[in-house]
């Protein structure tokens, strides 16, 4: 069987992205669905690349009932074909994935947020500048978005 491919994408892979590939996971798992998916994450600059995620984004993930397992890397042109589904965090992750797109078309590239029913196509804020309540509201966007991701991509592949 296929497996269906997740890629989720911020700057740096330590805060946004690491959390949603986290979040994601344990939605996928809930349901019975880890066998069908491959769930990653990454960051379009090489800023922290091998490091673990923020500190105080892994705490909120524990707080939340959801752990982080993931080192940072950069994203690469192969993840084009690696993946189905890519989701830039912001704007400005999504123009960098896209200034690295070749011909290949078989993925599907998106917004994080096209998928958050509170504010469709709004930019992921990055919490690493900010304090304790940013990471929570970064968190409940997370929770909101993947939800509904996880909903278009069975439809999708059913």
């Amino acid at each position: 069987m296929k497996k269906t491919k997740v890629l989720f994408v911020c700057l740096g892979n330590i805060c946004r992205s690491p959390l949603a590939e986290g979040v994601f996971k344990k939605k996928v798992i809930e349901q019975g669905l880890d066998q069908q998916f491959v769930i990653d994450s990454c960051g379009t600059a090489a800023y922290h690349v091998g490091d673990q995620p923020d500190p105080r984004s892994a705490a909120n993930a524990r707080t939340n009932g959801v752990f982080l397992d993931h080192r940072a890397r950069q994203f690469h042109r192969s993840d084009f074909e690696e993946f189905d589904y890519i989701l830039a965090m912001d704007r400005s992750n999504l123009r960098n994935i896209q200034s690295l797109e070749g011909s290949a078309s078989d993925y599907e590239l998106s917004l994080m947020r096209e998928f958050d029913p509170e504010a469709k196509g709004a930019d992921v804020p990055d919490p690493y500048y900010g304090g304790e309540r940013g990471f929570q509201d970064v968190f409940d966007i997370l929770d909101r978005s993947t939800a509904v991701l996880l909903e278009h991509i069975l439809k999708q592949e059913s």
